[in-house]
């Protein structure tokens, strides 16, 4: 989920810079859902003791 999450920054970042704004914020707004996505099931395999396989 991270990975994606930075893909999709990126993408904002670069339609950001070549003046697409609406590109950037919806690249921006799956950036963000996918960073908190992540953050919560890494979270919840913390607390559970359990290894991601990746």
């Amino acid at each position: 989920m991270i990975h994606w999450a930075l893909i999709f920054l990126i993408v904002a970042i670069v339609a950001g810079v070549l003046g697409l704004s609406g590109i950037a914020g919806v690249a921006t707004n799956i950036a963000w859902i996918l960073f908190i996505v992540g953050l919560v099931v890494a979270l919840v395999f913390l607390i559970t003791g359990r290894n991601p396989r990746i």
